[in-house]
């Protein structure tokens, strides 16, 4: 028996994933290696990046073309494990 899950989305559709953590060398190719390995056809070049006002943190969003709940999944699951990572959203 195969369990589906409702969702609003509409694959494929553009999704914008939003992981914050903190200001430190190498967090955002980190963090590009995860959405890549998910989301193979991922601009890198499209990435914003924002610091907050003390510099401390920094935010990412990457807007991937998402084509199914299993693969966001998979996705906010490594990002959300990965110890430089504060938040995911």
């Amino acid at each position: 028996m195969t369990e589906e899950r409702t969702t609003l989305l509409e694959f494929p559709c553009a999704f914008p994933i939003k992981i914050m953590g903190e200001a430190r060398e190498g967090f955002a190719d980190a963090m590009l290696e995860i959405v890549l390995r998910h989301a193979p056809d991922f601009v890198a070049a499209s990435v914003e990046m924002k610091a907050s006002s003390s510099g401390k943190y920094v935010s990412l969003t990457c807007t991937i073309t998402a084509v199914s709940q299993v693969q966001l999944d998979d996705l906010y699951r490594e990002i959300s494990g990965h110890p430089m990572v504060s938040m995911a959203l």
